[in-house]
């Protein structure tokens, strides 16, 4: 069987950035596994593994368009403190969620300076080259429960958590926050 649409698709692999910093590493972990064509990916990686079958390594460099994005400084804004009413200690690296023009996004705090607060709503990996590396060691058809819901279901349920933090934006069911296990099933058996 070779990676294509709607395969489930379990591998392990590391990504570096182009200052050769270690991001992400699943090789003393639980692997990643994933439904193919669902956006779970980055486009360029999903690309370079379509056609790849189980033993296949890849190495393989994402340039920042099929990668996080290119860097928008625009997306980079000064914002009055007051709107984090209610939220203790403010600091730089919290992140929080937002409802911008654009639509829903995740902002890091970059600065804390009197009354402003600067958020930036780029992905971290925005503008970063990524070179990643890996084997692929699973590859099996998705059910037509997973092709409906849009990702895997596995034993722990949505197949998101396999304790490891891959930057997954979207819990079960592309939610922003993960849905606590219902009774019947991940999705509150939608």
């Amino acid at each position: 069987m070779f990676i294509e649409a709607n395969s489930v698709v379990v591998l392990h692999f590391a990504v570096t950035d182009d200052k050769g910093e270690l991001i992400d590493d699943t090789r003393d972990s639980q692997p990643l596994e994933f439904l193919m064509g669902s956006g779970y990916l980055v486009p360029g990686l999903e690309a370079e593994l379509e056609g790849l079958a189980v033993g296949n390594e890849f190495d393989v460099t994402i340039q920042p368009e099929q990668g996080y994005g290119i860097y928008d400084p625009e997306l980079v804004q000064e914002v009055p403190a007051e709107l984090f009413e209610g939220v203790e200690g403010v600091e730089p690296g919290m992140a929080f969620s937002a409802d911008t023009d654009a639509g829903h996004r995740t902002v890091i705090v970059t600065a804390v300076e009197d009354d402003i607060i600067v958020v930036d709503a780029n992905h971290p990996f925005a503008g970063r080259t990524l070179q990643f590396n890996g084997e692929v060691i699973g590859i099996r058809e998705a059910t037509e429960e997973e092709l409906e819901h849009g990702h895997i279901h596995g034993a722990g349920g949505c197949g998101h958590d396999h304790g490891h933090d891959h930057d997954h934006e979207g819990g079960c069911c592309g939610s922003e926050e993960p849905k606590e296990e219902k009774k019947d099933g991940c999705c509150g058996g939608h």
